[in-house]
């Protein structure tokens, strides 16, 4: 038997579910026949797994996360990048381009200092030794955006079920929106009103994570900040 709801906030010791029909998941752990919370979250549940969503907290770094980094140095063997993390992540030549790239070559063409860049952890052997890729779908070079930091125990909730949250928020705004795991979000747009009108939506979903219903309540706020847009141009093409 359940005992919470989706996206119920709740406090580590708190019993989730009684009963062997669940299973426990991030966040959560069994206890003979109950399901138990770990930490201070929002309960959500999926199928028969039930986890629990952390509201705040730094980010860790997970194997197969996908990250939005910053290039801060360039070797002889591939560069470091710097993630928001304690310690910079690797790249390597090998991990960078699907082509071959030669030793002595010169790496900044590939990736250059102050480069922004979205990659995949492979390997997190430490705190210390965290390897990314870029040969992967949709890990590239990140141009003509803006970088903004969000908390990274709202990620979830920013990009939604299935990627449901972060598309609605692509089709009203019309941008170019990419997500990393590590609370870094890259945003694309030549019109900078779009971009804020995104950017305002995120913040608005960081704000109320906790809230059921939160979809419909940015639905509405991105159909406001669309419609006023387009009130205004047409007023300035009238006058």
């Amino acid at each position: 038997m359940i005992l919470v709801k989706d996206k119920d906030i709740v406090v580590p010791g708190e019993v989730l579910a009684e009963g062997m029909d669940f299973l426990p998941s991030y966040g959560a752990f069994r206890e003979e026949d109950k399901i138990i919370s770990m930490r201070l979250g929002l309960a959500e549940v999926s199928g028969r797994l039930i986890k629990v969503v952390p509201l705040t907290g730094r980010y860790i770094p997970k194997m197969g996360d996908n990250v939005i980094g910053k290039v801060v140095d360039i070797g002889f063997m591939g560069w470091r990048v710097d993630i928001g993390w304690a310690f910079d992540v690797s790249l390597s030549m090998k991990e960078a381009s699907r082509d071959f790239i030669e030793k002595g070559a010169d790496l900044s063409q590939y990736y250059d200092y102050g480069d922004i860049i979205i990659g995949k952890i492979v390997n997190a052997v430490s705190s210390k030794i965290i390897d990314i890729t870029m040969n992967g779908p949709n890990l590239r070079k990140l141009k003509n955006g803006r970088l903004i930091d969000c908390e990274p125990s709202k990620v979830p909730r920013i990009i939604g079920k299935q990627g449901s949250m972060i598309k609605m928020i692509n089709e009203y705004s019309d941008c170019n929106i990419s997500v990393g795991q590590n609370g870094k979000v890259w945003i694309s747009n030549k019109d900078p009103e779009n971009a804020l009108i995104a950017i305002k939506a995120i913040r608005m979903i960081e704000e109320r994570a906790h809230l059921s219903g939160l979809t419909d309540q940015v639905k509405e706020f991105l159909e406001n900040e669309t419609s006023k847009k387009k009130g205004q141009q047409k007023e300035w093409r009238a006058s």
